[in-house]
């Protein structure tokens, strides 16, 4: 990583690392919703492919605004955010407690998107990229609205599990 010596250094290096992030997503959500058993929650993850896609637009949009060539720059967090979640398809025997876990997992991606562009917003604000903020600030709130529907389906799924493990008590 180069060194970042001003803000406007430091706001390209966060564009630069959602970009890798928003990549990496495109290549997980398919494989989270092919792990998935309950109809609802694998409709959540392709819904949520597709808008991942858009925010990979926007990122190349936001860096051609800053009249810059798109890049990245490997985003680590999600690396290993993602991680999490393979290794959840991989150990978790039952379909119910894996769907649970694939909800745990795409919250924290979302959680640390959600800081993500939360920061980006604000850099782009403070640095006077108007166009810019309106543009994060759309994503960022994508982002919360599927942290949100993944709460619902959380709460639902431990519900069930939990009427279940009552009724065979």
């Amino acid at each position: 990583m180069a060194k970042i010596k001003t803000f406007d250094e430091l706001f390209e290096h966060e564009l630069e690392d959602l970009l890798s992030a928003e990549q990496q997503l495109v290549e997980a959500l398919p494989k989270m919703a092919e792990a998935a058993s309950n109809s609802s929650l694998k409709t959540a993850f392709k819904d949520h492919l597709k808008q991942t896609k858009t925010h990979v637009t926007r990122i190349e949009k936001a860096f051609k605004k800053l009249g810059k060539e798109p890049k990245a720059h490997t985003c680590k967090g999600m690396q290993g955010l993602i991680k999490e979640g393979e290794d959840m398809i991989k150990n978790a025997t039952d379909a119910a407690v894996l769907d649970a876990g694939l909800i745990s997992a795409a919250q924290r991606v979302e959680h640390y998107e959600i800081s993500a562009y939360g920061s980006a917003r604000a850099h782009a604000q403070a640095l006077g990229h108007t166009e810019l903020v309106d543009l994060l600030q759309t994503t960022l709130d994508e982002e919360g609205a599927a942290n949100k529907l993944l709460t619902q389906l959380a709460e639902g799924r431990m519900s069930f599990a939990g009427a279940n493990e009552k009724a065979l008590a």
